[in-house]
């Protein structure tokens, strides 16, 4: 269930902070007091991101050492002192996905859908929603993980979106919806999104045929 790595999802949200934070920052401050006034808040509201990125880094090290409760904790205050970065959310995953691995289902589709809801970057976002579905699949609740997967632009998400829900229609039992799915994940635009070998497996298992590979076709031309 981890469409980033703990490594990746910790430099997307030094990413967010470097792009985001100081244009975010500044337009609310600008509008709200003086240069003083703003010099102040940018000054406040970086610290408060340097401390919210050490302790999600206290997150990820809890978690390395299998020190769940201190991990847990820690992102109970990482979510109630800095929710505005992107740090919540991504501390918000890792224990969902700790939630799955105790398999506390319903506490981890609360997280994740508090993700989903609430997080500002948006791929973050789908990813909350495409693990949210896994997870209410998992609870045999198929209909709500599909109904879940329904959004309208996905973007470069589309194969993965595709691929979850030929997931989730295959745990309900609907083969042909999922050869489907699975045809459709493998022939949209990829973008590294999703593991092309993996899903010739499924697609063969479902008495499907994997089209070709557009790179070996390009060679074969």
């Amino acid at each position: 269930m981890s469409e980033y790595s703990e490594a990746e999802q910790w430099q997307r949200a030094k990413d967010w902070v470097r792009t985001n934070g100081l244009w975010i920052v500044a337009g609310i401050a600008i509008g709200a007091a003086g240069i003083g006034g703003w010099r102040w808040y940018f000054d406040r509201r970086t610290t408060q991101a340097e401390a919210a990125s050490a302790r999600y880094d206290e997150v990820v090290d809890a978690f390395a050492r299998s020190d769940r409760t201190r991990a847990m904790t820690i992102v109970e205050d990482i979510n109630r002192q800095y929710q505005w970065t992107p740090y919540a959310a991504l501390a918000t995953l890792m224990a969902a996905r700790s939630q799955v691995e105790a398999n506390e289902l319903d506490k981890a589709a609360a997280s994740l859908k508090s993700v989903m809801d609430g997080a500002a970057d948006k791929e973050i976002r789908f990813i909350a929603r495409m693990r949210l579905a896994r997870v209410q699949a998992a609870q045999g609740k198929y209909d709500e993980a599909l109904a879940t997967l329904k959004i309208d632009n996905p973007g470069e998400f589309a194969t993965r979106f595709a691929e979850v829900r030929g997931d989730v229609l295959l745990a309900k039992g609907d083969r042909a919806g999922a050869l489907r799915e699975y045809l459709a994940a493998r022939t949209g635009e990829n973008k590294g999104r999703v593991d092309v070998d993996i899903l010739d497996l499924k697609i063969r298992d479902l008495g499907g045929t994997p089209p070709p590979n557009t790179e070996d076709s390009a060679e074969a031309s």
